[in-house]
């Protein structure tokens, strides 16, 4: 789920009545990623989410998310790294 406040030109919060306006930050809380998000260059899991100024998104698998990580932090696009789960999941599944 994602969450954003959104100001008006006046700076009141369209979709926060209680909201003053005057110390409200952007707030964005990006959804975990699932099995059915694919990276765009191979199609494999996607587990490096990057978001960039233009606020295009990018989905990575970990082989590919290191791949662009330096040309990425070029552009100062936000980058979420998931690649952790990779070794919890293979952790649980050789306790099986």
């Amino acid at each position: 789920m994602v969450e954003l406040d959104v100001m008006t030109a006046d700076r009141t919060p369209r979709n926060n009545p209680q909201s003053t306006g005057e110390d409200d930050v952007t707030t964005t809380f990006a959804t975990p990623m699932t099995a059915a998000d694919r990276c765009d260059r191979c199609g494999a899991q996607a587990y490096v989410r990057v978001v960039l100024g233009s606020g295009g998104e990018l989905l990575f698998c970990a082989h590919h998310g290191r791949a662009h990580d330096a040309r990425l932090r070029e552009l100062d696009a936000a980058i979420t790294d998931e690649t952790d789960r990779l070794h919890a999941e293979a952790t649980t599944s050789s306790r099986d």
